[in-house]
């Protein structure tokens, strides 16, 4: 395995940056390229989830995809920071992507929880005239192929969103730039254009999504709004409901629990080989 840390693309916060976990070439198949996990750890946009992070690398290494995780804006920051660190990474490993034998073709943004959100808004923006206004690539760079959500923040819709990071995502910005990012994007506020379900169009990725009714502090209703909108938009999307288990599962197994075995759970953590399943029949 190739690990290494690389500065984002036109961004000079020193913490934002993109670690790989890429698999290294074999003597019997130098040619073969694979597809790539680029990982959004979740945090409420306020810190990284720890176990959403190098296990879930480990994991996707294991079942055959290159892995990378990518450290983003946090608060306080203002919209759209964070989008253009997703959109600069993708970016990136495009450009690298012969040197990494990654086929560009297929990579793959899978993001926890407020990290499932941003994940989901470049799914929403990566062709979207209003991004190319904060980023220096055309929209074919930037664009992401498929989307792995892992009960990830969807809606702004007060009756169940994640509070916190809706506020932390939209930040500081100004009511002159959040009125020119709405009229680009025809909607009435800047919580309508950080609402995934209210800016899904033809153009967003396949999708892999899970979350559990018993999440507590992001409503399974975000992820249920989402499905919806992709069943209404005719895009591929495999979605697995499980009744068992809180937030921040990450791999819901002995690899990302805490010490005193809580964050697992058995009926969820079978998530990865449905994910790779689902991905090989797309």
């Amino acid at each position: 395995m190739i690990y290494k840390m690389y500065d984002l693309p036109n961004r000079e916060n020193s913490s934002v940056f993109l670690k790989t976990y890429i698999i290294e070439k074999t003597s019997f198949n130098p040619e073969r390229l694979r597809p790539l996990v680029l990982i959004v750890p979740g945090g409420g946009y306020g810190h990284f989830g720890q176990r959403e992070q190098e296990s879930v690398a480990i994991r996707m290494n294991s079942l055959g995809f290159h892995a990378a995780i990518l450290h983003y804006s946090l608060a306080p920051m203002k919209f759209p920071d964070a989008l253009c660190d997703v959109a600069n990474s993708v970016a990136l490993i495009r450009e690298n992507a012969k040197d990494w034998a990654v086929d560009a073709s297929k990579i793959i943004l899978c993001g926890f929880s407020a990290g499932g959100h941003l994940a989901a808004s470049l799914g929403c923006f990566w062709n979207s005239s209003f991004l190319q206004d904060y980023v220096e690539y055309k929209p074919e760079q930037i664009r992401p192929n498929y989307l792995l959500l892992c009960y990830p923040v969807v809606t702004s819709d007060e009756a169940y969103c994640h509070a916190g990071s809706i506020q932390n995502v939209i930040g500081s910005i100004d009511e002159s730039e959040a009125q020119k990012i709405c009229a680009s994007l025809k909607k009435n506020s800047i919580r309508d254009v950080v609402s995934i379900e209210k800016n899904i169009t033809g153009d967003f990725p396949p999708s892999f999504i899970w979350h559990t009714v018993q999440d507590k502090a992001v409503p399974a209703k975000n992820t249920l709004l989402l499905v919806n909108e992709l069943y209404e938009q005719g895009i591929d999307c495999e979605y697995h409901l499980f009744n068992r288990g809180k937030h921040a599962l990450a791999l819901a197994n002995a690899e990302s629990a805490n010490p005193d075995g809580t964050n697992s759970e058995k009926e969820c953590e079978v998530w990865p080989e449905l994910f790779k399943n689902w991905f090989v029949g797309v």
